[in-house]
């Protein structure tokens, strides 16, 4: 339960007089178990006592449906959004038959005009529900952005880790054949272990370069393969993608065959085993250096073993988000950043602001389904760091922009989204770093900016 049932400020109980008294401006409605009173979401719910029985308020965060209150006689139902029109941030339904008596929302705020203790207890509870759920909510985005974080991290670093592991795994069985090989090159004379040397240095320079298109590749594959076949060498047609990539030729062989003509099979297979071998090496060094360079972002997006303000190069943490989001990036996001690189270092929040960017780009990638354009710019403006990213989705529909900073607003569906992401980006922006942050938004262009002070920010 998100509510502390034993905080009475919380669930005060209206004494009999006061139920008497409300009952003649309201009317009572008989709930059976299981009966909605109210769903979240709901823009036009009213004010609710409860007369007898047990009316259960729950919210849904995400996939799972986190439990408020339990509601009994004498205690009533409303949030402080109520009396704003905004929509009911729970649902309530009968747990037991009941009667609850309905108040609507006018006739309320008169029974709150005209008696101004009832009003204290009323509005001072609505007051600290909504303050209670919106702070543990907070911390739950903040678990939500982490488990988002740590999803995209594992993805991340499951392939290059699992390559790695292969390439081991290979390398281990490619060392046990080599040294066996390289026992029957003992017969050779030092002039052909000398041409076999460089030969064999030359190629691995080779491995490194880039690659060649996959038409050319299979064709000189083909050409190797007849060659290797034509020489007796066994098994030609697993030698030769070895071979082809570390640059060898139909010529370079010829020589090989010409100078070494005994024993040609094992001293190619021997060659390709040690150049096989460079691949792998190549193969896990990229793996553990993708390993590094990810656990490097998580540490720089974090600020891991830092004092909470830092001076801070905003690009960095930009970069480091990005990272963490490549899972959902690659699968039809393109990026496109416009850096001003010579803007200078603020004095900020660097992980909270992180979670500033994190918010921005996920709402983007969730505007255009997953596929579209971000667009990443930063600039100078004035004495301010202008930070704005875009994206080409749907857009904000224009009734709904005014109230998308607000606390529990959201576009998502129930469920999908606490309607915390802005409202927290926002708190972060311009009452940690008295910046500012604001938007526009049309079909298939929508500008979050965020302007962050130059100057430093007070110890």
């Amino acid at each position: 339960m998100l509510h502390d049932p034993n905080q009475v400020t919380l669930f005060p109980k209206l004494p009999d007089e006061a139920l008497q008294q409300m009952k003649q401006h309201g009317t009572e409605i008989q709930l059976n178990t299981g009966d909605v009173l109210f769903s979240e979401g709901d823009s036009d719910y009213n004010f609710h006592v409860v007369l007898a029985g047990e009316i259960q308020i729950e919210k849904q965060v995400g996939a799972e449906t986190k439990l408020l209150a339990v509601h009994r006689r004498g205690e009533f139902m409303g949030e402080l959004s109520m009396l704003t029109g905004s929509g009911s941030i729970a649902s309530a339904h009968a747990i037991a038959p009941a009667r609850v008596l309905r108040i609507d929302i006018n006739t309320f705020k008169h029974i709150i005009a005209q008696c101004s203790p009832l009003a204290d207890v009323i509005l001072s509870a609505m007051a600290g529900r909504t303050k209670d759920v919106e702070a543990q909510l907070r911390q739950q985005e903040k678990l939500a952005a982490l488990g988002k974080m740590s999803a995209g991290l594992a993805h991340e670093l499951n392939n290059p880790a699992a390559a790695g592991r292969r390439a081991a795994i290979s390398l281990r069985e490619n060392f046990q054949n080599s040294q066996a090989l390289a026992m029957s090159l003992n017969s050779l004379k030092k002039e052909q272990l000398d041409l076999l040397a460089d030969i064999q240095s030359h190629a691995i320079a080779h491995t490194s370069a880039s690659p060649i298109d996959p038409i050319t590749q299979s064709d000189r594959e083909d050409e190797v393969t007849d060659w290797l076949e034509d020489h007796n060498v066994a098994d030609g047609w697993k030698l030769a993608p070895t071979l082809v990539n570390a640059g060898l030729d139909t010529k370079q062989l010829d020589t090989l065959s010409d100078k070494i003509p005994a024993n040609l099979s094992n001293v190619l297979t021997w060659l390709e085993a040690t150049l096989a071998a460079t691949g792998l090496i190549n193969e896990i060094e990229q793996s553990t250096g993708r390993i590094s360079e990810l656990v490097k972002a998580v540490k720089g997006y974090s600020y891991m073993d830092q004092a909470p303000q830092q001076d801070i190069d905003v690009h960095e943490g930009i970069e480091n988000t990005l990272t963490i989001f490549a899972y959902k990036l690659k699968k039809g996001v393109v990026v496109t950043r416009e850096y001003d690189r010579t803007l200078p270092r603020i004095s900020a929040y660097g992980s909270e602001l992180n979670q500033v960017w994190t918010n921005l780009i996920d709402n983007a990638i969730d505007a255009m389904n997953g596929k579209g354009q971000i667009w990443i710019r930063t600039s100078r403006d004035n004495n301010c760091i202008l930070v704005e990213i875009a994206d080409n989705g749907a857009g904000i529909p224009p009734a709904l922009q005014p109230r998308i900073f607000e606390p529990f607003f959201t576009t998502k569906g129930v469920g999908e989204g606490s309607g915390l992401g802005l409202d927290i980006a926002y708190r972060i922006i311009v009452k940690k770093h008295k910046g500012d942050i604001h938007f526009e938004s049309k079909p298939g262009d929508t500008r979050f900016r965020v302007h962050l002070p130059i100057n430093h920010l007070d110890s």
